[in-house]
């Protein structure tokens, strides 16, 4: 075995020259595992991994040391071969105090790889009846939430765990969006299969000033590039780039993007909206571009968190397929409307008309301002172009639709 060892002070100074930093090791032809050690005093520092031939894996503050064999890695981490040559550390400076932070990195290199860990094998889950929402000839309208985090970043369950419980909730499909990592995506198909279960790949890049999902299996997206190039990857391959929480407290979105490059997808409704009678995010909305596809996201984490998972509900109106293709399609088109929960009142948008269900007594709000009240549990309405919205006589928001 072999040791190499970076220690020193992070400083402010440093923080604001650029993150993450990159501390160098050579990996010799022969390695079969390497495993990285990080310790330091105050501040919060986040971790990853670049081996020569590009991103090995990502855990952000999440983690304090990780593994990568041939055949198993930490997750947040890729798993494959440890080719020889450079590779880093990759030392993200999230959070600096003035008098600096000092730290420790220790990389211990071996040529024999130590067993992986197992998972106890999970049965899958009885599901509660599905809610039979009305839509057309070969379509079908499908339950989900499009945040949520698993141990490949800073959740609690593995990918099996979350998905036995997405179908607990009901939800027909979940997007798994670890932050900053694409290590969950080769375990989603199977866990989905066996739980019965939409898994959608997806990545939340997140940096210090904003975060952005991205959906499909379109490989990794470089956070420390700018925004307009995450926006750019996605498009080429097929995949879907919304913005997060926008208005979310330190996560809040900064970042500058051209007005004709702005993504339409945006998580108008998260699980922060304390509130919903605050009607900043539908007033960014109206500011961030015409068109907007509102997009909910509980940000699920932990069960001894206040996110609820499917809590609020993104419904998609999909093809009659199986897989994530139809979800993907559905979400492509932007036929999409965000309910409280799964049994909570719902707006559709069905051809070229509005159906408001379970919603007497409440309000329906157009792009345009203009107001109409819902008397009756199943009421249609003219549909005009844009986001329209229920509220309640107090002016809480309780549906929208794209």
């Amino acid at each position: 075995m072999t040791t190499t060892t970076h220690q020193g002070r992070w400083t402010l100074e440093d923080r604001i020259a650029g993150t993450p930093r990159t501390l160098p090791f050579e990996v010799p032809a022969g390695t079969a595992a390497l495993t990285v050690r990080l310790r330091h005093e105050g501040g919060v520092l986040d971790l990853g991994c670049g081996g020569p031939d590009g991103f090995r894996g990502w855990s952000g503050g999440a983690r304090s040391e990780y593994t990568i064999t041939a055949g198993w890695a930490t997750p947040g981490y890729l798993p494959g071969e440890l080719e020889p040559g450079e590779w880093h550390v990759w030392l993200g400076l999230h959070r600096i105090p003035p008098d600096g932070v000092p730290y420790a990195v220790t990389v211990e290199l071996s040529g024999t790889a130590p067993a992986p860990p197992e998972d106890p094998p999970l049965p899958p889950p009885e599901r509660p009846p599905r809610r039979d929402l009305p839509a057309p000839s070969g379509t079908r309208w499908l339950a989900g939430d499009l945040h949520s985090h698993t141990v490949h970043s800073d959740g609690k369950m593995t990918v099996p765990e979350l998905a036995a419980l997405a179908v607990r909730r009901g939800l027909d499909y979940l997007a798994v969006t670890d932050h900053n990592t694409v290590s969950h995506h080769p375990g989603l198909p199977a866990a989905g299969a066996r739980m019965g279960v939409a898994l959608v790949p997806g990545q939340e890049v997140t940096t210090d000033l904003g975060h952005a999902n991205v959906f499909g299996d379109v490989g990794w997206i470089d956070f420390r590039r700018p925004a307009a190039e995450w926006a750019a990857h996605a498009a080429a391959r097929g995949g879907v780039m919304s913005i997060n929480h926008p208005l979310s407290g330190d996560c809040a979105w900064r970042h500058p993007l051209p007005g004709d490059g702005r993504p339409r997808h945006a998580e108008i409704w998260h699980a922060s909206w304390w509130d919903r009678t605050w009607g900043a995010p539908l007033a960014w909305a109206q500011l961030w571009r015409p068109g907007v596809v509102p997009l909910g996201g509980s940000d699920w984490h932990a069960p001894d968190q206040f996110q609820r998972l499917g809590e609020p509900t993104t419904w998609m109106l999909a093809e009659r397929s199986e897989g994530d293709a139809d979800v993907m399609g559905a979400l492509r088109a932007g036929r999409t409307a965000v309910s409280a929960g799964r049994d909570a009142p719902v707006l559709l948008r069905l051809g070229d008309e509005l159906l408001a269900l379970d919603a007497d007594g409440t309000v329906l709000i157009g792009p345009d301002g203009r107001r109409r009240v819902v008397r009756g549990d199943r009421v249609r309405f003219p549909a005009g172009p844009g986001m329209h919205h229920l509220e309640t006589d107090r002016n809480e928001v309780i549906a929208l639709c794209g």
